[in-house]
């Protein structure tokens, strides 16, 4: 009874939770990130008829964010990996912010296509920085947490953008004035997080000498689990299996996600005939359901692994019951006329594929600590790959047939390559010895 009497005499004595607030600054981060990747998806009908656009140049503009987001993962991750994360993540924040706002400015859709280069490679280290974050700042049991919250920015970002942009379009009359009020405010969260985050714990000013020796103890235990001998190549990780399951299985996640990011809001506006107001409101609410969703899985991983499940287990049971909900009710989603029931779908969809942000955690279960960077770029190129293709075949498939049901049944066979990838191909029990 002596050490908890004397810990709670002593608050020196009790870790502090500098790591928690850090990866909430990074939910917030990465739902601006969202912010301002959905706002060209929301301004697309808007935009489309100012700019005489069809189908297909929609989903060539709604593709190009990810051709420069996609080549500079692996690069974006070399560099949190050379300069720490904080570099990368608040230089990031700064320039996408910049390229938002300046799309205000765009005559035509050729000039908004190069804004929207310079915003995918602005924010490509963002979320191996995150992930590399997850490995110096949490311990094994905090990880799915941290990876969730990384990751949950990503459908909270996406409702927000939903509510907030079509609000700004709404009451100011001009998706042009809500894309300026979006970057400027981005600009200001990027001088934020340089002010905050740190590359370790004992370099932040908050982080008193217990939760620097809590952190520290995790990852010694981390590291009497590496691989005694490694090659130094990291060309040498593409030997694995592992690390193409995670490569292709974050890019089947990415098709479906970034599927329903890029063209449910013209969906439920061509097909069910939701006005600005209503298609803001069901995407607020499908990715909101994301949101909870991927919170809740990280708490079920930590939990269950804090029990003493293994890695393995947790991680594949949560995978695949993810998976294959999400494929059923996609595909569920082509058979249903009624909008709310669609919307309904959707919402289901989406709070059980977002349980897939625990990928997060698998460059840091793989890889060693100076080559998480690398291997979350290496994941992150993989699902933005889907982010090219997608966009511009299911703006192909609409085009040629007038319909979207095509268009979701890509959808359902990604979540079922999803499932492949998640549970048979990745080993999460052991480092990768590279």
């Amino acid at each position: 009874m002596q050490a908890p009497t004397a810990a709670i005499a002593n608050p020196a004595l009790q870790p502090t939770k500098v790591r928690w607030k850090i990866f909430l600054m990074m939910l917030f981060l990465i739902s601006i990130n969202y912010i301002d990747r959905a706002s060209l998806s929301v301004a697309m009908p808007l935009i489309a008829k100012e700019f005489d656009i069809g189908p297909a140049t929609q989903g060539l503009l709604l593709s190009s964010f990810f051709w420069t987001y996609a080549l500079m993962q692996i690069p974006g991750g070399m560099l949190a990996d050379r300069f720490g994360p904080r570099v990368a993540i608040a230089g990031a924040t700064l320039g996408w912010g910049f390229f938002q706002a300046i799309a205000a400015v765009c005559t035509g859709w050729v000039s908004l296509l190069v804004t929207r280069l310079g915003l995918g490679a602005a924010e490509a280290p963002i979320y191996p920085a995150g992930g590399k974050l997850n490995g110096i700042w949490m311990t094994q049991n905090e990880r799915g947490r941290g990876a969730t919250l990384l990751d949950g920015g990503a459908p909270l970002g996406a409702a927000l953008g939903a509510i907030l942009i079509s609000g700004l379009i709404a009451a100011l009359g001009s998706w042009r004035l809500a894309f300026v009020i979006a970057g400027v405010g981005t600009v200001v969260a990027g001088f934020f997080a340089w002010s905050y985050i740190r590359n370790h714990p004992r370099e932040h000013p908050g982080v008193n000498e217990a939760e620097a020796h809590y952190i520290e103890a995790s990852h010694a235990e981390d590291a009497a689990n590496a691989p005694k001998a490694t090659s130094g190549r990291v060309l040498d990780f593409f030997r694995y299996r592992s690390v193409w399951g995670m490569f292709f299985g974050w890019m089947c996640f990415n098709a479906l996600f970034y599927g329903l990011l890029t063209w449910m809001p013209n969906y439920l506006a061509k097909v069910h005939g939701f006005d600005i107001k209503q298609m803001g409101g069901a995407v607020f609410i499908m990715f909101f359901s994301g949101f909870v969703g991927e919170m809740f899985g990280g708490w079920i991983a930590d939990k269950w692994r804090a029990a003493g499940a293994s890695q393995s287990k947790v991680l594949r049971t949560l995978f695949g019951i993810a998976s294959v909900v999400a494929t059923v009710s996609i595909y569920m989603v082509a058979q249903i006329k009624d909008p709310v029931a669609v919307v309904a779908l959707l919402s289901v969809t989406l709070f059980f594929l977002r349980w897939c942000g625990l990928f997060w955690c698998v460059p840091s279960i793989l890889g060693t600590r100076d080559r998480v960077g690398f291997l979350g770029g290496t994941m992150n190129l993989g699902g933005n790959c889907a982010g090219i293709g997608v966009p511009i075949i299911v703006g192909l498939i609409v085009q040629a047939t007038g319909s979207y049901f095509m268009a979701l049944m890509l959808f359902a066979a990604a979540g079922a390559g999803l499932f492949v990838c998640s549970t048979l191909l990745i080993d999460y029990s052991k480092k990768i010895p590279v």
